[in-house]
């Protein structure tokens, strides 16, 4: 079985917030949904709730899963939550180096990672951005 990744779909004033990895090496540079591994023993809405708060700082609120799921390699299987912020403003804590909101017009300006690109692709066609 699959160890399941959460990613956040946090979208603010019709933006979705995309972040660029600066670990590891592998993937340093690319654009990701913030997120991480559910822990053993975690539900998927408490890793993703963790995950935000030590990634960038911020408390959320998840929402509703967004419909599919992506392999990010032979083990991991990512999964897309919607989220909204209840407190904070989002800071590249751990694992990035900056954030950025994006629209639908600039939506892939931004060199996403492979395998988030088809999860984006569906929040796009979820979350109604500007």
């Amino acid at each position: 079985m699959p160890q399941i990744v959460v990613g956040a779909a946090i979208v603010r004033r019709g933006m979705l917030l995309g972040a660029r990895r600066s670990a590891p090496a592998t993937l340093a540079g690319g654009w990701e949904l913030p997120g991480g591994k559910v822990e053993p023993g975690e539900s998927e809405l408490a890793a993703l709730v963790r995950e935000c708060r030590e990634e960038l700082g911020i408390e959320i609120t998840p929402g509703a899963r967004v419909p599919g799921e992506w392999p990010l390699g032979p083990s991991l299987v990512l999964r897309v939550y919607l989220a909204e912020i209840v407190t904070g403003e989002p800071a590249p804590l751990e694992d990035h180096d900056e954030l950025r909101w994006l629209g639908a017009a600039d939506l892939f300006a931004v060199p996403w990672l492979p395998a988030d690109v088809p999860a984006v692709t569906a929040v796009s066609a979820l979350a109604n951005l500007a």
